[in-house]
């Protein structure tokens, strides 16, 4: 997972989100991100995203954009979302992140030793499947062999 820390793919914009530049709505972040309205106000539910507010209407900045990509990235390969919080809070834009850094590698590190785990049990069951296949492939060659010369 490549971590890029919120702050960072957001800087600068403190100035440019109170001139009321780069805010998207709800509907513009969905479907600029291929997930639905539930799975965003899901995640504001969560604390991993704090969109501002215009009366009902939620604007998203590019902190949270940001933020969004992490969360989508971190589900992508795996992670809860609490490990994607997790990660994510540990974030101090004054600080070197050390902390968030090891955090992320460490859960990093097991996350991939889960994935090539279930990787080996895929390819076995791959293996196991495609023997069978083969199997039937031949049987079914033997038996019908016979019946196609007594027809000749």
């Amino acid at each position: 997972m490549k971590l890029v820390s919120p702050g960072e793919a957001a800087a600068n914009t403190n100035m440019s989100d109170k001139a009321g530049e780069d805010l998207v709505r709800i509907g513009e972040m969905a479907k600029k991100y291929g997930v639905t309205l539930r799975t965003l106000r899901f995640y504001e539910d969560k604390g991993l995203l704090n969109p501002q507010r215009d009366g009902s209407t939620r604007l998203y900045t590019r902190r949270d954009k940001a933020r969004l990509k992490l969360i989508l990235l971190g589900r992508k390969v795996g992670f809860s979302l609490r490990d994607v919080k997790q990660m994510m809070d540990l974030y101090d834009p004054t600080g070197s992140n050390t902390k968030q850094l090891r955090l992320a590698l460490d859960k990093s590190e097991k996350q991939l030793a889960r994935l090539q785990k279930q990787r080996a049990l895929i390819e076995e069951a791959i293996n196991e499947l495609s023997n069978s296949m083969a199997a039937v492939r031949q049987m079914l060659a033997e038996r019908s062999a016979p019946q196609a010369s007594a027809a000749g």
